[in-house]
């Protein structure tokens, strides 16, 4: 989970708790029967619910702190998220972060990189086309956000909330009957080989400096390069030094590049290659730049 700046610092902390909790607890045994699937197996379904329940949960806080923090309404973050479950890794996205994979065939020497997801950002043909059909009298509806998907962002979802004492640079001009953006993630499945070496979940300003093959290049050396290569890349762009871009104050450098969220999954290949696997493991985890 990556978010945007905000007046509402633990939102990463807020999200990720509600989100993995309803993940989880589908194994515990302790959500209701609503929200798992009565075999108890991760699914498509199972992901889809587990982000519209996020999504309710923080929709629930911001009526709660309208009258005394209205501008938590203007708050947003894009999620990607991952579930491995019986040798299948889930992979659901909602924004424009982006999981690859890094694959090593037998008998070579370098990973090839497999891209296992999709971002919902406007600069994609698919996703401007996307919106147009959902609001075909608005044809500026997609310049109003860089994505088309995520958690949070009330203000563009639930028209009862563009009034005051919400500031007027979030309030529009228009009003609107449909919700400019939505929480349901595309959810992708990928049965897990052998030749499956490691899992890259980023968000967007690490894929704004590297390809996928270069991210993929890099983990297969050394995982810990990776977030500086992208940062040296930042720096070039600037005509900067690396040392002088890294003693920027952290509020400030964003200015300088996008914020950098990043987690790789290292894979058991000689795990997988096994049968049976072991049921369920999940684990998350956040490391923001």
């Amino acid at each position: 989970i990556r978010p945007r700046p905000d007046p509402l610092p633990s939102l990463p902390k807020f999200l990720i708790t509600i989100f993995f909790n309803y993940i989880l607890f589908q194994f515990l045994f302790i959500l209701p029967v609503d929200i798992v699937s009565e075999r108890r197996e991760v699914s498509e379904s199972v992901l889809k619910k587990a982000f519209s329940a996020t999504e309710e949960d923080f929709l629930s806080l911001v009526k709660k702190q309208w009258m005394n923090n209205p501008q938590i309404a203007s708050v947003g973050t894009c999620c990607l998220a991952g579930v491995l479950h019986d040798g299948v890794l889930f992979v659901a996205n909602a924004g424009d972060s982006r999981a690859v994979l890094g694959r090593v065939e037998r008998g070579s020497k370098r990973a090839s990189a497999v891209q296992l997801s999709n971002e919902h950002n406007v600069n994609i043909a698919s996703v401007r086309e996307e919106l147009y059909a959902l609001h075909p009298d608005d044809s500026q509806v997609v310049i109003m956000k860089h994505v088309s998907r995520s958690i949070g962002d009330v203000y563009l979802k639930r028209a009862e909330f563009q009034r005051e004492p919400l500031l007027p640079k979030f309030r529009l001009t228009e009003t609107f009957e449909k919700p400019i953006l939505n929480s349901e993630p595309e959810v992708t499945v990928h049965k897990l080989q052998p030749e499956d070496h490691f899992v890259i979940f980023a968000s967007d300003g690490l894929w704004e400096q590297l390809s996928n093959q270069e991210a993929v290049d890099i983990v297969h050396g050394i995982a810990k390069r990776l977030l500086k290569a992208a940062l040296h890349e930042a720096a070039k762009k600037r005509e900067m030094r690396y040392a002088d871009l890294k003693k920027i104050d952290p509020g400030v450098r964003r200015h300088f590049h996008d914020d950098i969220t990043l987690i790789i999954v290292f894979i058991d290949s000689h795990l997988v290659s096994k049968s049976p696997l072991p049921p369920y493991s999940i684990k998350g985890g956040v490391f923001p730049r």
